[in-house]
Order: structure tokens, then sequence, then C-alpha cells
């Protein structure tokens, strides 16, 4: 009897968080654990590490769970069959699941059909029973971003904190992922506390050093993120990361109107010319450089090579929040074919698709990239008109409130291309409330005052641009 209850229910071993997983080897779940370290410290190949860890044991469900499972951050269409056959070797499997397992391979599988909302709710689900499966926490917490799921970011962390210590393996990761859905809610003092607290364990943590380039950005202290990160640079530099948290150093820069420091970090650290390059680089060097055009300064030849980097993904239709970095490579390159097969095909795709994507493509995607389009064409009353009614959507699309600030820069200048002055000066008073020592914020009041004529106000405020390049 003892012999046949054993092979009906397997071995169950724990992982190091005491998480059940349902093979009974521990180096197959120690190769996980190094696994999932490389993915949350943005450094390795993770992917690499499990395949040799499935090389040796291809019936370890929870491998093929991860390697499905970390592919869907990708959000690319190159690793999509990859991921499917993840999936598949793990379901093949799946008698042997435990109910941890299963609620993985259910969250990926909605995934895979395109219910992104719905794999958050099964990871979720994961998580309620599991709070120490550090995984779903990463994966569930990442989807959040990628969806613009801000209150949520925050939420699925504060659920399970309290029953986490230092004493548990990981504690520094959680604290980050905690302090960056702070941040996203503007608690930016408890974030800081938070990343600063991961810091102590862990130095080297990409992801707690993102969330304080983060409260730095958005409290305005341009001067003091510049520092931090450039004091750190050697702990995040190495990291699979690095290539964003430059573009959060660059944005300090752009904002003081440092625009050789801006362009030295792009040409040193962004440019993807030499690079095989990935989506998540290049779309942080796009946003870089429309910034930069946004503010009159030329970017050379520079759009043309990022813009060859996006044009094979021009109809890929996947994620909304590529769609319009794209967008901004082909109209900044004057790309009129790649930017009407982009067009044509997120119509295309609205006519008949009803996955998550949908949402995020109807009523953000595109009419951003149409507004680029009208921006580029100088048509900009058009622009205002297609940005200013989505302006309180713009979480929609995904990211951060650092990244979607692209569309309300964009508005604000395109208002004061229209010439519709009244307007500007009402979108540059917002933006100098929420960051009074924004550069480019007093230099919009400016221009807004000048345009209406009050010279004397425009001079006061670029007065108070000069103050804080003074400072």
């Amino acid at each position: 009897m003892a012999g046949s209850e054993a092979l009906k229910f397997p071995v169950c071993l724990r992982d190091v968080r005491g998480v059940p997983v349902s093979y009974a080897d521990h180096g197959a779940i120690d190769g996980l654990e190094r696994a999932v370290i490389m993915s949350l410290t943005f450094r390795g190949d993770a992917i690499a590490e499990i395949d040799t860890v499935l090389a040796e044991h291809p019936d370890f469900i929870m491998g093929w769970l991860f390697k499905a499972g970390w592919l869907t951050q990708a959000m690319e269409t190159r690793i999509y069959d990859v991921m499917l056959e993840s999936l598949g070797q793990a379901e093949r499997r799946m008698a042997s699941a435990n109910d941890r397992e299963r609620g993985h391979f259910e969250a990926i599988k909605a995934w895979v059909d395109g219910d992104f909302f719905g794999a958050v709710q099964k990871w979720e689900a994961v998580l309620t029973t599991y709070p120490m499966d550090l995984l779903a926490l990463e994966l569930v917490h990442y989807t959040m971003v990628l969806l613009g799921d801000v209150q949520g970011q925050r939420d699925v962390v504060a659920r399970v904190f309290n029953l986490w210590d230092e004493d548990i393996p990981g504690y520094e990761f959680v604290l980050g992922f905690y302090s960056f859905g702070l941040e996203e809610n503007r608690d930016f003092s408890r974030a800081e506390d938070m990343a600063l607290q991961a810091l102590s364990i862990r130095p080297d943590n990409p992801y707690a050093i993102h969330t304080v380039s983060h409260v730095m950005e958005m409290r305005g202290h341009q001067a003091g993120g510049i520092r931090f990160m450039k004091d750190r640079a050697g702990l995040w530099g190495t990291s699979n990361f690095a290539n964003h948290l430059w573009w959060h150093t660059g944005l300090y820069h752009l904002d003081l109107e440092q625009y050789d420091q801006v362009y030295n970090i792009f040409d040193t650290q962004l440019d993807s010319r030499n690079k095989e390059g990935h989506r998540y680089e290049e779309l942080d060097a796009a946003a870089l450089l429309w910034r930069m055009n946004l503010v009159g300064q030329d970017s050379g030849d520079r759009w043309t090579h990022l813009a060859n980097k996006w044009e094979p993904a021009a109809q890929d239709t996947l994620y909304a929040f590529n769609d319009v970095h794209a967008m901004l490579t082909f109209v900044s390159d004057d790309r009129k074919d790649a930017q009407k097969a982009l067009l044509t095909a997120n119509e295309r795709y609205l006519e008949s698709a009803s996955d998550a994507n949908t949402a995020m493509t109807r009523e953000i995607g595109l009419p951003f990239c149409l507004a680029m389009r009208d921006f580029k064409d100088e048509n900009y009353a058009s622009c205002v008109e297609r940005l200013l009614p989505v302006r309180y959507m713009t979480h929609r699309l995904g990211g951060s409130y650092a990244q979607r600030d692209i569309i309300g820069w964009t508005l604000l200048e395109a208002a004061l291309r229209a010439r519709n002055f009244d307007l500007a000066l009402a979108l540059a008073n917002e933006r100098t409330g929420v960051k009074p020592t924004s550069v480019q914020n007093w230099r919009a009041v400016a221009r807004a005052f000048k345009g209406l004529g009050d010279h004397s106000n425009a001079d006061r405020a670029t007065a108070k641009a000069q103050a804080v390049i003074a400072s």
C-alpha cells in the first residue's frame, strides 16, 4: 500500500522559503532558486540557467513554469514560441503537479490567451495560499506595472508583506517591490525608506535603486538623483537593468538642460546600433530622444538606427506600450510606410481582437500614435485634440508615471506650438504644481505667458528656471 501511495502522490520537497515543489530532487530546486535570483537581481541569464536545470531534469514542472512565466515579461513576439513550448512541456506533466504549480500554469495559460488581467488574478490566488511564493509575487507585481495597475502594484505586496521578515531569503526583493508600489502611489517617504532598507541588505539590488530613482524624479530632486545614481553606478551598471537606470539618469540631466550629458548617456549607454538589443532597451532610447526633440535638440542620425531596430516589430500589436515607442521612431525618422503599417495593423487588430491589449490600444495606444504623427507633421492643434481627452487615462497604457509623462509633455508642447496659450499655461501650471523644481516646466510657463503678451510673468517664470539651474 505504501508503495502504491508513493507512486500516486510523488514525494514533495520545499524551496528555501518553505513553498512546496512537486519534484523530489534538491539539485533541481536549487537550480530553480538560482534562476529566480537571477531574474530578481537582473543579473546573468535566468533562462539559460533554467535550461541547464531542465536538460538534466526534464520532468521538473516548476522549472518549465518558471521559464514560461519569466518570458511573459518580455512582451515580445520573438519569444512567443519558446514561451508556448515551455508551457506545453509543463502541461504534459501536470498530472503530478501540486496546487501551487497548477495555479502558475493557469496564470500563464491566461496570459498566452491574451487575458493579462485574468493572469494577474490567478497569480494573486497562488500568492494568497502561498504568501512566500517569491516567483508569484515577482510575476504579478511586474505584470501590474506592464498593465498600469497603479494601486495593485502596491497592494499585492501589502497583502503578504507582514508575513515576511529579514530571516526569510529574498526579503530584500519584497521590500523592493513594495517600495516601487508605494512610489507609484505617491507615498514617496515610505517608498524611499523601504528601498534604502532593501539596499542595506543587498546594495546591488537594481529594483530598489530603481525606486529611489523614481522618487528623486517625481520629487524633482535632479541633482540629488544624479549623485545617487552615479555614486552607485558600479553596483547597478553591470546589471541587465542598467539600460533603464541610465535612462532615469538622463532624465535628471534633461530637466536641468544639461543636454550634452543626456546625449553622452544615450551614445555610451542606450544606443543599441552595435548591440543585439531587446525591446525594453529600445523603449528607453526612443523615449529619451523624443524628449530631447521636444526641447528643440537635434538628434542627428540617432533616430535612423533606432527605427531600423523597431521596424521589424511594426505590425506586432502585442502590447500598446511597445507600439507607441515604435511609432516614436517611425515619425521621427519620417518612415511613412512603417507608420502606415503600424497604424493599419492596429486598426485591423481592433476590429476583431478581444484580449487585454485591445482596450490599451483603443483608449491610449492608437490615439497617441496618431497624435505623434500629427505632431511631426506640425498639425499641432490636431495633436492637442487627440491627447487632451485621454490625459487622465494614460495609466491604461502601462508603465510608470515617469514613462507615461511623455504623453503629457507632448500635449503641452503641442499646445504651445498650436499657439493655444491659455491651455498651455494651464497645463504648464499643472506641471509646476507637481514638480516646481523642473527647469523645463518653468520654461513652458514662460513661453505660455509670453504668447499671451504677459512679459512680466514670463520674465518671472524664466527667473525661476534660472534659479533652479543655479541651485
